[in-house]
């Protein structure tokens, strides 16, 4: 770890929106939920949510290329427990949905706690998920197809978003608990290490100002 990575990647972390969610409700194809993964790591999304009743969604994050490194991916049995889950924390929900009621989707604020949920481009949102949504937003159509790629549907949307917290000043500072900046800061900067630790249950080091360990977790006490 050198001193210039280091101060990229804890910089990087600084920027880190973790009121700024998306849920992935059954979206289902690895090019689609790595490109989404790719878009929520360019706006700083700290952690995105997903249904997985079997081991796909995880064998998508696999493949995800190197953004899976750094934007979290929280696993639910079902949408009703992901959704449970969200409420519990305290986000409101908006639904890419364009159907009746729903919003231009650069009306909404996004500066708010926010979970952005998004479906499958066959089926759509599940719904449980439309029925508990606090609002709905659609993207216009100005030619003669109907919907977007639901990767490209999220990008707009999370581009929207990072415009309207980039104005409210929301990138500028930390906004995230120190136990969790310090302890994502280190699995970032030492992911093997980081897994070792876990493996034995053993607590992170501190790391100094410019990055290298200040101890070696992984000898024998």
């Amino acid at each position: 770890m050198t001193p210039e990575r280091f101060s990229r990647l804890r910089a990087a972390l600084t920027r880190r929106q973790p009121d700024l969610t998306v849920l992935m409700d059954s979206v289902n194809k690895s090019h689609n939920v790595s490109a989404i993964m790719r878009t929520a790591d360019a706006v700083a999304l700290h952690r995105l949510h997903a249904i997985s009743t079997n081991a796909a969604m995880r064998r998508h994050h696999m493949i995800a290329g190197g953004a899976k490194r750094w934007v979290g991916l929280a696993l639910h049995a079902s949408t009703e427990l992901a959704l449970e889950a969200l409420r519990a924390d305290g986000f409101r929900l908006v639904a890419a949905n364009a159907g009746e009621g729903a919003h231009d989707f650069r009306d909404v604020d996004y500066t708010q706690k926010t979970a952005i949920m998004v479906g499958a481009e066959l089926i759509g949102l599940s719904a449980a998920a439309l029925a508990a949504a606090d609002e709905r937003v659609a993207i216009p159509m100005h030619g003669l197809g109907s919907s977007l790629n639901v990767s490209v549907a999220t990008g707009a949307i999370l581009l929207e978003a990072e415009r309207q917290r980039r104005a409210a000043g929301m990138y500028e500072h930390c906004r995230l608990a120190p136990e969790e900046f310090e302890r994502t800061l280190f699995e970032w900067c030492y992911p093997e290490i980081a897994t070792r630790c876990r493996e034995l249950k053993r607590a992170y080091p501190p790391l100094s100002a410019d990055g290298s360990l200040m101890a070696n977790p992984l000898l024998a006490p």
